[in-house]
């Protein structure tokens, strides 16, 4: 008995020891805490989504949802060899081109008008605080936060854990100029020993200048937040990116709501939407897009071109890793909505979207 009271006691230490890891962020304190009191969409102690949005899907519950992930997921096709990629010189690029460079999953790097911008970088290997889990795709981890050139602005859509990597950020903290994200991320940042002058947290439905004809407004998303065990401290959106030259759609993780047609009322048309387009299972369907829903979303903007992310790197859902991107694709066929869909690491010039080279075929 004196045993099992001693193993418990040391568990319990371990388990308090690890979830104050820095990785893990911190809730937001003090004066930050005291502002996210005062936002409309902060209710009953944690931010609400505009919809009622359940964690599962009315019939689901966490029993079905673990039984079919650990028992199910040997089913799901995974490539067994590297998925092709291309190293781009990102410290080498024609000053005068827009241009786009996706990292896989929802990471991508962009240099518009002169200005450069980071989203969402993942550079390691694993999306979890366990680096044995939740492993990337072979050949999909080729970037490193060394190959970044100085950022502009680094923009981060929420605090989950293939959003917003602890390791890539610290590495990146002596070329980034300027953070924008969501009320309550900034606390991450500063626990990461971030100037909390750089950081800059937006609620929904705001508007920053950036000057030079550089201009976010920032929108609702239908998705939820954090990093340990409480939820929705922090908030969750999408951003509206206008430059001199174009206007694009950056959105963050969303199941599908009203509020896409209300964003491309206000400010579309956009130029490029990029939106969501994997990790979906019938379970979770109010957080994130069935691949269908991406293209309904971007006729709801008012997108002329579409670029599906938030796939190609993580195993996050049960489905095939190129299913979104076939369905995706045959969806937005039936829809006559033009996609974009570059290799990781391919340039994409954003005055020619025209990519139509179905790189994922044939990968097994």
């Amino acid at each position: 008995m004196a045993f099992t009271i001693i193993l418990l006691v040391l568990l319990l230490l371990y388990a308090i020891l690890f979830f104050n890891l820095p990785k893990f962020g911190r809730r937001p304190s003090n004066g930050r805490f005291e502002k996210i009191l005062l936002t409309d969409n902060y209710k009953e102690g944690q931010f609400q989504n505009v919809s009622i949005t359940p964690d599962l899907t009315e019939g689901a519950n966490f029993y079905v949802v673990l039984k079919e992930f650990f028992f199910g997921k040997s089913k799901r096709n995974n490539p067994k060899n590297k998925i092709p990629t291309v190293k781009t010189d990102l410290k080498n690029l024609e000053p005068n081109k827009d241009i786009l460079v996706w990292f896989g999953h929802s990471s991508y790097f962009m240099q518009l008008s002169g200005k450069t911008f980071l989203v969402d970088p993942v550079f390691s290997d694993h999306a979890s605080p366990l680096s044995f889990t939740v492993k990337a795709f072979k050949g999909t981890s080729i970037y490193e936060p060394e190959d970044m050139p100085n950022i502009d602005y680094l923009l981060i859509s929420h605090d989950h854990w293939d959003h917003l990597d602890y390791d890539t950020v610290v590495k990146l903290k002596s070329k980034v100029k300027r953070i924008i994200t969501g009320i309550g991320t900034g606390e991450h940042f500063e626990r990461w020993n971030f100037d909390k002058n750089v950081i800059t947290e937006l609620n929904w439905h705001e508007e920053i200048d950036l000057g030079e004809g550089f201009k976010i407004n920032t929108v609702p998303a239908r998705h939820f937040s954090g990093r340990g065990f409480k939820r929705n401290q922090a908030v969750w959106l999408s951003f509206v990116l206008n430059t001199p030259k174009r206007r694009l759609y950056i959105g963050g993780d969303s199941g599908y709501d009203s509020f896409f047609k209300l964003a491309g009322e206000a400010f579309g048309p956009f130029d490029l939407a990029i939106l969501e387009c994997g990790q979906y299972n019938k379970n979770w369907k109010y957080i994130h897009m069935m691949p269908e829903e991406t293209v309904e979303a971007a006729k709801d903007l008012k997108a002329k071109v579409l670029m599906p992310v938030h796939w190609a790197k993580f195993p996050l859902a049960l489905h095939d890793w190129d299913e979104p991107i076939i369905r995706a694709t045959k969806a937005a066929s039936l829809e006559n909505m033009p996609l974009t869909h570059p290799m990781i690491g391919e340039i994409l010039d954003l005055d020619d979207l025209g990519n139509t080279k179905k790189w994922w075929e044939g990968i097994k």
